[in-house]
């Protein structure tokens, strides 16, 4: 049995009424602008599954494979885990109409959508187009149409489509993955260090005008409400720091990258997306990077609707 993760320290608190009643364990990677690693918590060499935070590179993939799109939005919800907004799902159905396919075509779960409100106009009836990965099965497919695969298994892990994507993800992360799963859209995921996940970003961070990796990185950074959501973390981080390219994963995972200034990767051991942004903010900001972003850096927590307490980075 190869290397497997170690678990984290301890790295977020939760202060309630100043009183400490809880707190999140987890481990946290800093890269600077030369890949080298400057401070880190945890085990940052044990793999993890990455989840979504591999989809800017699986985007990579699908330009590599032949995947062509006039507009740069179409890009970034490519690379997305959307909420399933209005905007959200308009744009899933025309990718798929450009490509003469309909929502059928897609393997992804049917799903209700992220956001709340979206949840509640959708009449609580779930759809494929509603989960959250619908753009990136929406690429998968157009992918395959323009190299001539099938469409039917696509999302089947001996489908050539994706072993060309584990393959890009791989060679950004300047690592072999260490397991390979089925993500919670139904599409393979691999199991990758922190450093390697770190590594990943900030090679597409760092991509140079005219590669495919600056297109994914530039899209992305010019449609954050497309990557998430209108306010949620990966569209306010990137609003807040010019440049900056990043992509949450489910339970617990977020990474994150400047041209010029390195990568951050990030694990919480139990899952809580709550813990994630404090920990970003510390880390960005040891990069030297300022990140105005209150409610990323210590979230709120309340009590008969109101402000009692917050989460306090520990690390």
């Amino acid at each position: 049995m190869g290397k497997v993760y170690e678990g984290g320290v301890p790295l977020v608190e939760v202060e309630r009424s100043g009183f400490v009643e809880g707190g999140h364990r987890g481990s946290v990677i800093v890269l600077d602008a030369a890949g080298n690693p400057v401070a880190s918590a945890g085990d940052v060499t044990g793999p993890i599954f990455a989840r979504s935070s591999n989809k800017p590179m699986q985007a990579i993939g699908m330009l590599r494979a032949g995947l062509r799109l006039a507009d740069p939005a179409d890009l970034a919800l490519v690379a997305a885990s959307h909420y399933g907004e209005d905007f959200h799902i308009a744009r899933v159905r025309a990718l798929l109409r450009s490509g003469g396919l309909t929502e059928a075509a897609l393997r992804c779960p049917p799903d209700l959508p992220l956001d709340d409100a979206a949840k509640i106009a959708s009449g609580g009836t779930p759809q494929r187009v509603y989960m959250n990965c619908s753009g990136k099965h929406s690429g998968m497919l157009l992918t395959c149409r323009a190299a001539g695969w099938a469409v039917e298994d696509y999302f089947q892990p001996d489908h050539p489509l994706q072993q060309r994507l584990n393959e890009t993800i791989e060679e950004f992360a300047g690592e072999s993955a260490a397991a390979m799963g089925v993500d919670g859209c139904g599409a393979p995921v691999l199991a990758l260090s922190l450093t390697g996940l770190a590594t990943a970003f900030r090679r597409l961070a760092e991509g140079v005008p005219g590669s495919l990796e600056r297109s994914v990185a530039d899209a992305m950074r010019a449609y954050p409400e497309l990557v998430s959501g209108t306010n949620r973390e990966d569209a306010q981080l990137m609003r807040a720091v010019p440049g900056l390219v990043c992509k949450v994963g489910a339970e617990g995972v977020w990474a994150a990258a400047v041209p010029g200034k390195g990568a951050v990767a990030i694990k919480i051991d139990d899952g809580a997306a709550r813990a994630r942004g404090p920990i970003m903010i510390t880390a960005l900001r040891r990069l030297g990077i300022p990140a105005d972003v209150p409610t990323l850096a210590e979230p709120t927590l309340l009590g008969g609707g109101r402000p009692v307490g917050a989460l306090h980075p520990l690390w």
